[in-house]
């Protein structure tokens, strides 16, 4: 944390020196403030290159290791290729995207259905009608979009800086434990395909294209909501600090990304006369409802001893939630207002539910912590050799439980 300590005396909502408030331009907010260099076009610039071919060369990895490593652990699991990748959520997608949210018919309904918001199987129905299998569409659409999203980190952290801190934040992202949710068809990439780019459109104050970016992740998780609120933060304040009030009608553009939360929840009322069935279904379908932090947290470390497929996944979700506090701490001490609102509802909700469930998975959405991991590995190198050696090999871990369909969060 030391190393980061300068933040404060740089302007933390944006990483540049504290200096005169600049007004914004008049024409259009996608113009770069004076004195400052337009952005470089994406097809041009090395760090997108280098950010492809990281994401490129990871799949490749994580195909070998599909292939060959779970054999070479195991022995066991000659299931084909595809098969591996069809478990536990890839399939409740796959179930709504072919049936709806009424499910199979021919299956006792599913009341966990209305959790799992509509981005996803919209994306899979559609790419369905030229890919026959339903579960390397899902792959397809993961591979498609974690390329936008890790392109979005790379160029969000180099505007952050120093130079070089977006290839490591990439690096950070794909060598994380749950980085085989990126590859599965999982709605964390396609989320990430949305907010990433919607939040540098926000950095560059660029807002119609950031809310509009922002309403397209909220059509694909609850996430998207707090992406909304953090964005609100991010417009005021860089109002207070840098830009005044002028042009204060470009905030109506943030009442945007809250209108695909109303339209789910108002499809949902007309077939459960619920308008949180959303919420429902996390308590009938999955059982988490909310609860003391104290009480969640004593229910998920009473169950690090317990069954040994589960056990060591609850000892993941406990890390990742102590990972989740640092990470806020940090934001605080570096007055990240925005980005503490983004990540501190998520912990919030996360950390009071009846159980920790899937933290290490929200974990992949907290483009704080890679951004924050990747500007440390531009100034001090060791910083990234030792997360690369200390917590890559989890991510093979990790990797391997779910091809032999272990639950991994």
């Amino acid at each position: 944390m030391t190393a980061f300590a300068q933040e404060t005396d740089r302007d933390p909502e944006r990483g540049e020196p504290a200096g005169p408030v600049r007004q914004e331009p008049e024409h259009g907010d996608a113009s770069p403030p004076p004195g400052e260099v337009a952005a470089e076009p994406v097809w041009r610039s090395a760090t997108a290159r280098d950010a492809l071919l990281m994401w490129i060369g990871s799949r490749a990895g994580m195909i070998i290791v599909a292939v060959y490593g779970i054999l070479l652990v195991s022995g066991q699991n000659h299931a084909p290729l595809l098969e591996r990748w069809k478990y536990w959520d890839v399939d409740l997608f796959r179930k709504i995207a072919q049936f709806g949210y009424d499910g199979d018919p021919d299956l006792p309904p599913d009341p966990g259905l209305p959790a799992i918001f509509p981005g996803l199987p919209l994306a899979l129905r559609a790419v369905h009608l030229v890919i026959d299998d339903w579960t390397l569409a899902g792959l397809i659409i993961s591979f498609v979009a974690g390329g936008v999203a890790v392109v979005a980190l790379a160029r969000l952290a180099d505007l952050e800086g120093p130079t070089g801190a977006g290839r490591w934040a990439v690096l950070a992202l794909l060598l994380c434990p749950p980085a085989v949710f990126l590859f599965a068809g999982y709605s964390e990439a396609l989320f990430l395909a949305f907010a990433l780019p919607a939040w540098l459109a926000a950095r560059r104050r660029a807002w119609p294209l950031a809310c509009a970016l922002a309403a397209g992740a909220s059509c694909v998780r609850i996430t998207g909501l707090f992406l909304a609120v953090a964005l609100i933060v991010e417009f005021v304040v860089s109002r207070i600090r840098r830009d005044g009030w002028a042009g204060w009608w470009r905030g109506l553009w943030l009442a945007l990304p809250f209108a695909p939360l109303f339209a789910y929840a108002a499809y949902q009322y007309t077939r459960t006369g619920n308008w949180l069935a959303w919420n429902h279904a996390q308590e009938t379908g999955w059982g988490r409802k909310l609860v003391w932090p104290w009480d969640a947290f004593r229910t998920t470390w009473d169950s690090t001893g317990g069954d040994e497929g589960f056990a060591p996944m609850f000892r993941m979700e406990i890390a990742a939630a102590i990972v989740g506090i640092l990470l806020l701490l940090w934001l605080l001490f570096a007055r990240r207002w925005a980005e503490f609102v983004y990540v501190g509802l998520q912990v919030g909700v996360l950390v009071t539910s009846t159980f920790y469930m899937s933290i290490p998975r929200s974990a992949l959405l907290w483009w704080p912590l890679w951004v924050l991991i990747g500007r440390a590995g531009a100034r001090r190198r060791s910083v990234i050799i030792l997360y690369a050696t200390v917590i890559g090999p989890l991510m093979v871990t990790m990797l391997m439980s779910f091809m032999n369909s272990s639950w991994t969060g």
